[in-house]
């Protein structure tokens, strides 16, 4: 075995430790989300319209999506704080690319380059699992994955302020200072952490097939996960369109402070970390999906009421930390020495998940306006509601 699985996880994972990754999975995620509020300012200054501005949105997670399925599986290969450490560095080169960009095609590519880089997210998520001990996984990855939410979410927020202090730019410079501090303190604190079993890159690429051809439960909490965060990317793509409009006309700050509230919900996987400890992942994970349709009755009554669309926001975030945590506390347990590419295969599937909403969210907002953007939210909540009934039959049979 490998020197650096001889660490306790005791001793190597402490709250602080845990807390610091969390901070840094928010911000590798987060980077992909500061375009949203700032869609009409980037617009403006690169001189392009907002329909191509909103394309950015697509693109960074498509591209996410892409280093989730390229590089995620590499955790099972390579050493760990290495690969986490490395990536994030490339995304901060990124981050400066967009800071600095003077023209659109630019800023595509440093969105892509973000994008493709900033799934070092995706390998702390297991690390913390592999690391700490089997009774307090649970809690471990959900106190990481609140902050990669709380990233997702506080991202709008603070792009919003600081686009209006300093401007679009100043958003991705910053990013990129604390990107680079974040992966020099993760390589200072974290242990060395290695698979004993030595896999080649392609052997690691066509495992995942056969993980997902192996472990049906793999295959319907990722569609679970897809679908739902599909529903919620519907409303991400589209809230801007909908607060910047005349019906309200607010500015990038004030449509980034709605996010503030999702912080709360971001919380959620903590709670639902704990509630997965005690064998109770399956029911919240149906709670959740509940919510997630409360959620877009109340944002269909928001068409001419900000205090609904903040209510359903508020919901929506909560549904979306919930599910997710309960899809994890499961796919974890079904080859824990392949972690790694399990959470590719999932999250590959998630963030298609995500980007497909978003495009369904632009596409409904131009041929039915808001009315249009809930209705498929909520079809998108129902069919996962459906995929949860499945994975729950898969339970039961075996």
């Amino acid at each position: 075995m490998h020197a650096s699985q001889t660490i306790t996880p005791a001793a190597t994972l402490t709250t602080p430790v845990l807390l610091l990754m969390a901070v840094a999975t928010g911000l590798c995620a987060g980077s992909n989300y500061f375009n949203q509020p700032l869609l009409h300012s980037i617009a403006v200054a690169l001189n392009v319209t907002d329909a191509t501005a909103a394309l950015t949105v697509t693109v960074s997670q498509l591209a996410y999506a892409l280093g989730l399925l390229l590089f995620v599986p590499l955790g099972d290969k390579l050493e760990r704080r290495s690969l986490a450490s490395g990536l994030m560095l490339l995304a901060a080169a990124g981050l400066f690319i967009s800071g600095y960009a003077a023209s659109f095609s630019t800023l595509v590519i440093g969105t892509v380059l973000t994008g493709l880089f900033s799934v070092a997210a995706q390998t702390l998520v297991p690390m913390a699992a592999t690391l700490s001990a089997p009774q307090r996984s649970g809690r471990a990855v959900g106190l990481v994955m609140s902050g990669l939410l709380s990233g997702i979410l506080l991202a709008r927020s603070a792009a919003g302020l600081l686009s209006d202090l300093g401007g679009w730019h100043t958003v991705y410079r910053a990013a990129g200072c604390m990107m680079v501090a974040l992966a020099l303190a993760l390589w200072y604190v974290l242990p060395a952490s290695r698979n004993p079993v030595s896999m080649s890159y392609g052997q690691v690429l066509r495992s995942l097939l056969a993980l997902a051809a192996r472990h049906p439960r793999l295959r319907s909490r990722t569609l679970v996960g897809a679908l739902t965060f599909a529903s919620v990317s519907v409303l991400l793509s589209s809230t801007t369109l909908l607060l910047s409009g005349p019906g309200f006309a607010l500015g990038d700050s004030q449509i980034g402070l709605v996010g503030l509230l999702g912080v709360a919900g971001a919380m959620m996987a903590s709670v639902a970390g704990r509630l997965n400890d005690k064998g109770w992942g399956l029911a919240t994970s149906a709670a959740c999906l509940l919510l997630l349709l409360v959620s877009w009755g109340a944002l269909r009554l928001g068409l001419a009421s900000l205090p609904w669309i903040l209510v359903g926001t508020l919901l929506i975030d909560i549904a979306l930390a919930g599910v997710h945590i309960g899809n994890q506390g499961v796919i974890y347990q079904l080859d824990p020495q392949a972690r790694s590419r399990i959470n590719a295969v999932y999250m590959t599937g998630y963030f298609a998940g995500a980007a497909t909403g978003s495009a369904l969210g632009s596409l409904a907002w131009q041929l039915a306006g808001w009315r249009g953007v809930c209705v498929a939210g909520a079809a998108l909540g129902l069919m996962a509601g459906a995929a949860l009934w499945h994975d729950y039959r898969l339970a039961r049979s075996r």
